[in-house]
């Protein structure tokens, strides 16, 4: 990913100072500007559509838990025949944040230094400083993520395309004939 801007292209900055025990409901639509420019920003023919619904709510003593789903339709192209091909993005999101300062972050959850992972759990928290989280950079991470890195068009193969294989298999075969190795 091509990172020229340092806000993304539905970046949202949450002000996490002051958070409603219940949490703050965010709700990302991009427009057909935002939609271009995670095309690009993706490598995608194109983005059709793109929503993030997010709960920012209070975690911990001061940490930040951010929960919810991004949806999105995208067109890739064909890794074998570079046609266009649709796609549906349903990601689920989430995420922990500790503050910088916060005696968790510095010292893992253990108190030890060290941070146990479930690779079924959650991801470790991130620390963030000030009062703010651009829980829009956050969502498109998760988009991006989910991702196909290699579409391919329904019925078409890679094999079907490479004619090289036969005389490669060919060369193969003289090489160890050659050599005198069956």
């Amino acid at each position: 990913m091509k990172h020229s801007d340092p806000q993304g292209p539905v970046s949202f900055m949450a002000n996490v100072g002051r958070l409603p025990h219940k949490g703050l409901p965010v709700v990302i639509e991009a427009d057909a500007a935002q939609r271009a420019a995670l095309a690009a920003e993706h490598e995608l023919l194109s983005v059709e559509k793109y929503r993030a619904e997010l709960l920012v709510a209070p975690w911990k003593r001061n940490g930040v838990k951010v929960s919810g789903r991004v949806e999105a339709d995208i067109t890739q192209a064909c890794i074998v025949t570079l046609d266009p091909v649709q796609a549906h993005i349903d990601e689920e999101v989430e995420a922990l944040f500790l503050p910088e300062a916060s005696k968790l972050g510095r010292q893992g959850f253990e108190g030890g230094g060290e941070i146990l992972l479930d690779a079924e759990g959650p991801d470790s928290p991130e620390t963030f400083s000030g009062d703010t989280i651009d829980v829009g950079a956050l969502a498109e991470q998760f988009f991006g993520l989910a991702i196909d890195p290699y579409p391919r068009k329904q019925g078409v193969s890679i094999e079907a395309v490479d004619d090289t294989g036969s005389e490669e298999n060919e060369f193969q075969q003289k090489l160890r004939s050659l050599l005198g190795k069956s």
